[in-house]
């Protein structure tokens, strides 16, 4: 997610004409105004300008799109599952042909730059082809009984699947985690970010006609109260989160009660270490990608701390600030911005709050650190891609998860203290190794306590590669068959067929 170039020829697309016309709740294959009549506003993040009003659902509306969704779960269930795989190619083809409007506006509404944007459009068709490819891959087992005696296993849809999706990848997320629920034969209800909705709503424009009505669903709301009655709701069988560690631990919470089956992605303080054999340019090159700085570093598999041996640290910081250039914070809307804007004022405030932080604990500021005053980013919520030296793993960058555009830069020389700093954090989401050393590469990768590694790489993911995390990071697996049996259960079936014993 963090390579792209940016389309500096990209042909000129208003930004008026891709909001979406809708702005209401989408349910049963209708448009429903809030039942209070209740909005909420949304600003964009690159401009402070106002992109209008949305529906803020309450709990009745969302009782009213459960119904919805539970009436038609039998009929989907029961759909072939290669007319469910026709249909998702379908959603993949009209994402595919709606691309550049769709990357345009998330880059309005969530401040991501839209070249980056289509890129994520790119990801969501890929992962709706690819969940479209295993329908029939849903698959039981026979369990020899001996004769006169067949028992069977049959893999059955949830029902209602709730999928409460972030602000860092609205319409990559929207689109692209519907179709492992949907292609199992479930239903489903998405709730957008509050920050960031508008696409999920000209998603549901876009597929209005496509699905039978009420099998994909979308409500909006401000706060708390829209998703808690999702999660809570006695009529939704299954919660997938992507969030940070407190939204995923009140949605274990909440589902407790009745014992949701539950697929969390949630935060990470993410290592990349080099070793000393590494390339400090390619080192250098990793460590911006991985820092995804187009996105600001809102992701939760950036890796924001890189552990660089003491050998190879000044060479990789030297290359390392001739590259950080390259993104520069502007205009998302523009398709040569290589670096966005920050989602909200809070989120804001909260990122400069850690420099300052870092600078009074001892870190060393080597790059950025500031907010641009150039022309066309004093009106929205922009910060220079910063970087700190110096940094040890008490300070508080090297420990909390901070969402934004910040590096820590950690020495090492003792391979047994560096797996132990690596591994103090209560996250385990990802970690990137760089090395030739093939022993250490494996070595190294079974020591670090994470759900995803990658060796000589960064950042990527690959569809059927199962991707998650550990410890606080989440449960569950994405991204592969996993992701799409976890939203089906297991039946056994048992039958006698032979005579009756005596």
């Amino acid at each position: 997610m963090a390579h792209f170039t940016p389309a500096k020829d990209m042909p000129f697309i208003d930004p008026a004409s891709v909001l979406p016309t809708q702005r209401g709740l989408f349910y049963g294959g209708a448009w429903h105004d809030a039942q209070d009549g209740k909005t909420f506003g949304i600003t964009s993040p690159g401009n402070g300008q106002s992109l209008g009003a949305v529906a803020d659902a309450s709990t009745a509306d969302v009782d009213a799109a459960v119904a919805s969704a539970r009436a038609a779960f039998p009929g989907w269930r029961d759909t072939a599952p290669l007319e469910r795989a026709r249909l998702l190619r379908r959603m993949a083809q009209i994402v595919r042909d709606n691309a550049r409007e769709l990357a345009l506006l998330d880059a309005l509404d969530c401040g991501n730059p839209a070249a980056a944007m289509v890129g994520d459009a790119a990801i969501a068709v890929a992962q709706i082809d690819f969940f479209a490819g295993l329908v029939t891959e849903m698959k039981g087992s026979s369990i020899p009984m001996g004769p006169d005696r067949l028992n069977t296993s049959v893999r059955e849809p949830l029902g209602v699947v709730a999928r409460i999706v972030p602000f860092n990848h609205p319409f990559m997320f929207a689109a692209g985690k519907s179709a492992a629920p949907l292609a199992a034969g479930n239903t489903i209800i998405v709730k957008p970010p509050e920050q960031a909705p508008l696409s999920a709503l000209r998603l549901a424009e876009l597929l209005a006609d496509l699905f039978p009505p009420g099998v994909f669903n979308v409500v909006t709301g401000a706060g708390r109260e829209t998703g808690q009655a999702l999660v809570a709701h006695p009529h939704t069988d299954s919660v997938a989160l992507i969030g940070s560690v407190g939204a995923g631990q009140g949605v274990m919470r909440s589902a407790a009660e009745r014992v949701k089956p539950l697929l969390l992605e949630l935060g990470g303080k993410n290592a990349l270490i080099a070793l000393p054999d590494a390339d400090p340019l390619e080192v250098a090159d990793a460590m911006i990608a991985g820092m995804n700085f187009a996105w600001c570093g809102q992701s939760c598999g950036s890796t924001s701390r890189a552990f660089l041996h003491e050998s190879l640290h000044d060479a990789v910081i030297e290359a390392l600030l001739q590259r950080i250039v390259r993104f520069r914070p502007g205009r998302p809307e523009d398709w040569s911005t290589t670096m966005g804007a920050i989602i909200s004022a809070p989120q804001h405030a909260r990122i400069l709050r850690y420099i300052d932080t870092a600078k009074a604990e001892g870190a060393t500021l080597v790059a950025g650190g500031k907010v641009p005053d150039s022309e066309d980013t004093k009106e929205g919520l922009f910060i220079e891609p910063t970087v700190f030296t110096g940094v040890t793993q008490e300070m508080t960058i090297a420990r909390e998860e901070i969402f934004g555009p910040i590096l820590a830069v950690l020495k090492w020389s003792d391979e047994e203290a560096l797996l132990r700093d690596v591994n103090s954090v209560d996250v385990g989401l990802t970690c990137a190794i760089w090395t030739n050393d093939l022993s250490a590469a494996l070595r190294i990768s079974a020591s670090v306590d994470v759900g995803y590694v990658w060796v000589n790489e960064v950042s990527r993911h690959f569809l059927g590669a199962p991707f998650g995390g550990v410890k606080l990071s989440g449960l569950g697996r994405e991204e592969c068959l996993t992701e799409l049996m976890s939203f089906t259960r297991e039946k056994n079936i048992h039958i006698r067929y032979g005579k009756r014993a005596v």
